[in-house]
Formats: structure tokens, C-alpha cells, sequence
């Protein structure tokens, strides 16, 4: 039945159609649906007036001219803002500044290494990687550390299930297939130092690379542990190689990566697989020695350990320990990022959070 509330719908679906339209193709096709002719809403409407009721029909003729003019009214405003190039609501405003997507940052971590990689290559070393999954000869045995040896102890070590395929090898070459079967276990490497053992025994001296990568140890998360992190190894074999050569190396590293006057402190420690071995601190980036809170007021930051490679890992890989030396080290990259941007939780990195991750420089 036609009364002024059907009216008042119509225009209503007139003016949300007409918002929807921001091209001169839709624009038209709201005035066929509306001021046709044959079959336009309009026209419909004027033919249900013209059988209304009499005492209703000046009314709602009035009501249904008011919205023809103001239909065709708006149709024109609308054209005419559509030619002249002005935005219209709902259209899309050409002449507003773009919106700039957020940038994204690489993670402190990947910073970290690669600025170390680039020192390193700098020194004239090589990148060098390896798997993740080990066997005990790589990670343990080529490196003078016997079955009881407490790094193998399965509180630290996560082993694997089931042993890998393909050759594992010995001191004198590849194991039988019997051999690995009988004492082979596989484990998620503990240390990058295996990847050592695997590039000596494809390369004649001199070595001089360094090792990247994740590692796994059975740690319970805290301030200063996880189950994974990540490691960078380093070994350098040749003749004549001595401790002094270890020296400069790392000095010539603390003095790129942290500040031109860093200075280290080698302290005695053991390590199987290097003699002497030796942990080396740092002098404190933030205040230089002096003593601050992120050092505790010491002046010195544990950094890394080292020392000359032992014989029986040169023995190992078929090295002679009378003609070569070296020298290897291996340190922590979330521990050199934790000392360079002072971060006082090692779980920060790993969480994702984009409130952490944006205060790194992009």
C-alpha cells in the first residue's frame, strides 16, 4: 500500500545508492533504475498514485514530485562533481598522500652475525656451515672428548631417536655400515666445533674459517639460557700458527665490533679440545673499563672461550700435529648482542615481540 513511509524507503534507497556511486557508468545506471521511463521507479510510483484513493492522492502526488526533483537534483550535483574530478563520498581520493606501509626490520640476532661474518671475511676467513643433526664421532669423539666425558651426558645433550644415514667417520675413514649400527647415536649438535671436524677432513692446511649456526643444549629457559641459540666457531690451522696469532685475532675482532679501544683479559681454562685453553673477557663497551652497572662494576665482560687446537683432534682428522698448529674459538652471537645493546634477557629475542624488535635500527 503507497503511503508517505514508502516514499521516505524509497528515497532512502535512492540516497544509499547514489553514495555508492563514484563512476560516471554507475551513476547511470542509478538514474535508469530510478527516472526511466518503462520500468523506473519513479514511473511506478506516479502510476500508484494515479490509483490511490481520492482523498489521499494530492498528498502523495506532492510527496512523489518532491522525490522525483530531488532525485533528479542529486543525480546532476553528482555528475557534475564526477566531471570536475572533486572526491565524492565514498570514492577514493586521489589527491590524498598514499599511506606508507610499516617497514621491516631484521632481527638483532641476523644483525648481529652478519656484522660479524663481515669482520671475520674482512680477516680474511671463510663462511663455512653444517648440519644441525650430528653424530658423536663430529660432535664428541674427534674432538678429544672420551664417552665419559661430561658434555655427553644426556642432561645435556639431546640424542635422537633414530641414528643418520650414510657415513660416519673415524679417525682412518668411513665406518662400516655393522660399526654405526652397533655404537653411531645421533644427537642435535651442542656446538658448531663438528663442522670443524667435518671441513678438515675434505681440506688439506691451511684452515681459515668460521662456523655460524644454531646449536641445542637440554637447558631450561632463563635470564642467560635456552635450548637453542646460536654459535659462531673459529679455526685457523696452518705452520707456525701460535698463541699470539689468537691474540690479534680476537683483538682485531673486539676492537671492530665493540669500540676501538676494547681490550680483552685471557684467563686459564679447560677446554678437550684446545691446549691451553683460555676464557676471554672484555673490557666494558659502556663505560670503558671503569665500571658501570651492565659490567657489575668489575670493568670486564665474559665474551667467548678459546685456545690452541689440540693434537688428538689433529690426529683425528689426519693432521700431522708435528707440522701444523691452530688456533679455535667459539662464542655466543646472543651473548655478543646481548653485550652490545645491552639487553638483560636472552628470552627477548626469541619471543617476537614488535615492541622489543623496533628499537633496533631498520
Amino acid at each position: 500500500m503507497l503511503d508517505a513511509d514508502a516514499i521516505e524507503r524509497l528515497r532512502a534507497e535512492f540516497l544509499a545508492l547514489l553514495n555508492g556511486a563514484t563512476t560516471d557508468r554507475d551513476l547511470q545506471g542509478v538514474r535508469d533504475r530510478y527516472l526511466a521511463r518503462k520500468g523506473g521507479v519513479i514511473a511506478g510510483l506516479m502510476k500508484e498514485v494515479a490509483t490511490a484513493a481520492p482523498a489521499d492522492r494530492p498528498r502523495l502526488g506532492q510527496l512523489a514530485n518532491r522525490l522525483k526533483t530531488e532525485i533528479e537534483e542529486q543525480l546532476a550535483g553528482r555528475r557534475d562533481a564526477l566531471a570536475a574530478g572533486r572526491p565524492v563520498a565514498g570514492a577514493v581520493d586521489v589527491t590524498l598522500p598514499g599511506r606508507v606501509p610499516p617497514l621491516g626490520r631484521r632481527h638483532p640476532l641476523t644483525r648481529v652475525r652478519d656484522r660479524m661474518e663481515t669482520i671475520f671475511t674482512r680477516l680474511g676467513f671463510t663462511i663455512v656451515e653444517g648440519p644441525e643433526a650430528e653424530d658423536e664421532f663430529h660432535c664428541f669423539d674427534a674432538l678429544n672428548m672420551p664417552a665419559s666425558h661430561p658434555a655427553r651426558d644426556m642432561q645435556d645433550t639431546l640424542y635422537l631417536a633414530s641414528g643418520m644415514r650414510g657415513e660416519a667417520w673415524t679417525p682412518t675413514g668411513p665406518r662400516t655400515h655393522e660399526a654405526q649400527a652397533a655404537d653411531i647415536r645421533t644427537l642435535l649438535r651442542t656446538h658448531t666445533s663438528s663442522m670443524q671436524v667435518r671441513y678438515m677432513q675434505t681440506h688439506e692446511p691451511p684452515v681459515r674459517i668460521v662456523v655460524p649456526g644454531r646449536v641445542y643444549r637440554r637447558d631450561n629457559p632463563d635470564l642467560t639460557h635456552s635450548p637453542m641459540f646460536h654459535q659462531m666457531e673459529g679455526l685457523l690451522v696452518g705452520e707456525g700458527i701460535s698463541l699470539a696469532n689468537l691474540k690479534g685475532t680476537l683483538l682485531a675482532f673486539a676492537r671492530e665490533m665493540f669500540a676501538p679501544s676494547s681490550r680483552l683479559r685471557f684467563r686459564p681454562s679447560f677446554f678437550p679440545y684446545t691446549e691451553p685453553s683460555a676464557e676471554v673477557d672484555i673490557s666494558c663497551w659502556a663505560c670503558d673499563g671503569a665500571g658501570c652497572q651492565q659490567c657489575k662494576g668489575t670493568g670486564w665482560l665474559e665474551i667467548l672461550g678459546c685456545g690452541m687446537v689440540h693434537p688428538a683432534v689433529f690426529e683425528a682428522v689426519g693432521y700431522d700435529p708435528e707440522k701444523y698448529t691452530g688456533f679455535a674459538w667459539g662464542m655466543g652471537i646472543e651473548r655478543v648482542a646481548i653485550l652490545r645493546h645491552g639487553v638483560d634477557d636472552i628470552r627477548l629475542f626469541f619471543e617476537n615481540d614488535l615492541r622489543f624488535l623496533e628499537q633496533f635500527p631498520v
